[in-house]
């Protein structure tokens, strides 16, 4: 009866861990978990690697324990947990906190261990940015890209092996025997450099603003040359005909060239030659143009004068008597008239541009007058009357 009772146990058992999907001891949930209390709120974390972390493990803030690990499972693509490619390759765990556990939307998240063979556990930090005004709610979500887990024990001890047998311990030993064979004897030399470094260094960093302006300007002329592109091409398109040009007229070119080289040589000789004959000629003139100067105005009086020479200005009449005595001569020193009309007929009637200014009105007018219908004739010389 006994052995009925108990095979029947086993029946039951059995059937209940095939109906359940027993999948081992990760399957089953450790017992007890931290206490989250009351009004919990759920978030969600992706990480690229869990190891062996387990539903009920703990979640911690600064090593205290605020709340556990729900749910372990695989990524989808609806997830949005940064790298679609990870999908079906990455883990999304489902956590549990307490209430009261104040963290900003972009808190980081990793898996931990607390001793070399201890448990594993989620661990929440402060983010390397600022933190969000936001704060962890019911629902949020730590992305790949601020998730990550601390190396296994076995990568370490693996890592180490390779290094103990033969992996990069006798390179290393090999690097170090001729880096210190290079640098026996040579002390004052690798000083000096490592000092001429620093001053160079340090002469960078004085420099520094000068040297972001530099870079600053080289970008404002790239963007000018960019925007000058399509002128720069028609000139280098039009420079090879240009240069063509001149490559075929470079004989006349040069033979242009040598003809002003003569034109200096004879120029200079002539000048070298008459300097002394010019500086005579002109220190002779001298004399006269200070005499011109110094008459002044007495010149143009001399000349009204001797239009009735050898009778007073102006009393011609009174001192001869007669019927030709008082003829009055008029000359008209004026020979525009004559001139235009001369030049006129020899260029089939068209005036020069001299024809058409006109006279001035006035004696005492210095300058001609563009108004040719104003133009008025000279006050002739009278002679007798002396005006």
């Amino acid at each position: 009866m006994r052995a009925k009772s108990a095979l029947v146990t086993l029946a039951a058992a059995a059937v209940t861990l095939s109906g359940c999907g027993f999948h081992g001891l990760y399957g089953v949930n450790l017992p007890g978990g931290t206490d989250t209390g009351s009004n919990p709120y759920t978030i969600y974390v992706c990480f690229a690697n869990v190891l062996d972390l387990v539903p009920q493990s703990n979640v911690k803030v600064n090593d205290v324990a605020v709340g556990k690990v729900e749910e372990i499972s695989l990524t989808k693509k609806s997830d949005n947990c940064g790298d679609p490619a990870l999908a079906g390759w990455s883990a999304k765990v489902k956590l549990e906190i307490r209430k009261d556990v104040d963290l900003p939307d972009n808190a980081r998240a990793t898996v931990q261990q607390t001793s070399l063979l201890g448990e594993k556990y989620v661990q929440l930090a402060q983010p390397f940015t600022a933190p969000s005004d936001t704060k962890l709610h019911n629902g949020s979500l730590i992305p790949l890209t601020r998730t990550g887990s601390a190396p296994e024990v076995e990568e370490v001890l693996g890592a180490l092996s390779l290094v103990l047998n033969g992996g990069g311990l006798q390179q290393i030993r090999v690097i170090a025997t001729q880096l210190n064979d290079a640098l026996k004897g040579n002390e004052s030399a690798v000083r000096d450099l490592f000092t001429q470094l620093q001053t160079f260094t340090g002469s960078l960093d004085v420099q520094k603003v000068q040297i972001v302006n530099a870079l600053v300007s080289i970008d404002k002329l790239s963007a000018t040359l960019n925007q000058q592109r399509s002128v720069l091409v028609d000139t280098l398109s039009t420079m090879p005909q240009a240069l063509k040009i001149l490559s075929d007229e470079r004989g006349k070119l040069v033979g242009l060239l040598t003809g002003l080289s003569h034109l200096g040589v004879v120029a200079t000789d002539v000048v070298t030659k008459t300097e002394s004959a010019l500086v005579d000629s002109l220190q002779s003139l001298n004399p006269t143009l200070t005499t011109l100067t110094a008459a002044g105005g007495d010149l143009p009086k001399s000349l009204k004068i001797l239009g009735t020479f050898p009778f007073p200005v102006g009393l011609t009449t009174q001192f001869v008597r007669g019927d030709y005595a008082n003829l009055h001569l008029e000359l008209d020193l004026n020979l525009q008239d004559e001139l235009c009309a001369l030049l006129g007929n020899a260029n089939g009637n068209k005036l020069p541009a001299i024809c058409t200014l006109a006279l001035p009105k006035s004696k005492n007018a210095t300058k001609a007058s563009a108004d040719a219908a104003a133009a008025a004739q000279i006050a002739p010389m009278l002679i007798g009357a002396g005006r």
